[in-house]
């Protein structure tokens, strides 16, 4: 069945002229990864036996062997990091597959206005990514302490007869659970702006669960940014004050980067 395409992700051909791709195992563990020339841009990619790693053995693998998925990712993650400090890079998702080097160069070509644009938008810029978490208990007591609705509700409540007692205090901690998720949101939204002001993008992700962060405590905002590299310190320090002010309130930042530019890339 001859050979498949694999790509890793793609760069300006100058680039790559002035900076050799490094030697790098491919995919397969087998060949290392090359350059295929196309114009301006220039794609990095490493060649698989066709037999091996067909779309549905690739399919079933994913589904069905985690050790298998476990290794293949973190060889396709390592490989796009060591390309993004090297290069502008454009990178592409896990398993992006061509059967041949005229597909890709078709694809490659039938996009080119785009990907240069992506090129601008990239060059000389990080992407970086802000998880906040938060201790819902301790907010939970602020909440409770500090929202005259809650106190009002709450001396009502005592008024009344203890049997109706037991089922507005059930309510009553259904309001005071609706209003943590609401500050948390009102808190994070308001950091989220204010931090737009020092980036280039900023996009709101999904938060994780537990399950996926290993954390006690819920994730509260998830979003990423694109940063010109000059301003990323200025970033970070922004966080920090928010640490500072926030911390003993049982709010945590943990910014994370430079990471390839997946959520700026309109390639990928």
């Amino acid at each position: 069945m001859g050979e498949l395409i694999y790509l890793y992700g793609l760069i300006p051909s100058n680039e790559s002229v002035s900076q050799p791709v490094p030697s790098i195992k491919g995919f397969d563990g087998k060949g290392d990864i090359y350059t295929i020339s196309i114009g301006e841009i220039t794609a990095i990619v490493c060649s698989l036996d066709a037999n091996e790693y067909s779309e549905e053995i690739i399919k079933e693998n994913i589904n069905s062997d985690m050790e298998w998925l476990q290794e293949k990712a973190f060889h396709h993650h390592e490989t796009v990091m060591a390309l993004s400090k090297l290069y502008t890079v454009i990178p592409l998702k896990f398993c992006t597959l061509y059967k041949n080097e005229t597909s890709l160069t078709d694809t490659v070509q039938q996009n080119h206005s785009k990907m240069t644009d992506t090129f601008a938008l990239l060059e000389g810029n990080e992407e970086w990514n802000l998880k906040i978490y938060c201790n819902d208990e301790l907010l939970k007591k602020q909440v409770s302490q500090n929202n005259p609705a809650i106190e009002q509700r709450r001396e009502e409540i005592s008024q009344l007869s203890k049997g109706k007692q037991f089922f507005e205090k059930k309510k009553l901690d259904k309001l005071i659970d609706d209003e943590v998720e609401n500050e948390k949101d009102r808190v994070s939204e308001r950091i989220h702006t204010h931090l737009k002001d020092f980036v280039l993008q900023g996009n709101v992700k999904r938060n994780w669960s537990k399950d996926v962060t290993g954390r006690k405590e819920n994730m509260t905002w998830n979003s990423v940014y694109l940063i010109s590299s000059s301003k990323v310190e200025q970033f970070l320090e922004e966080i920090q004050q928010f640490e500072k002010k926030m911390g003993d309130m049982g709010w945590q930042f943990e910014p994370t980067g430079p990471w390839p530019a997946y959520h700026f890339s309109s390639f990928s």
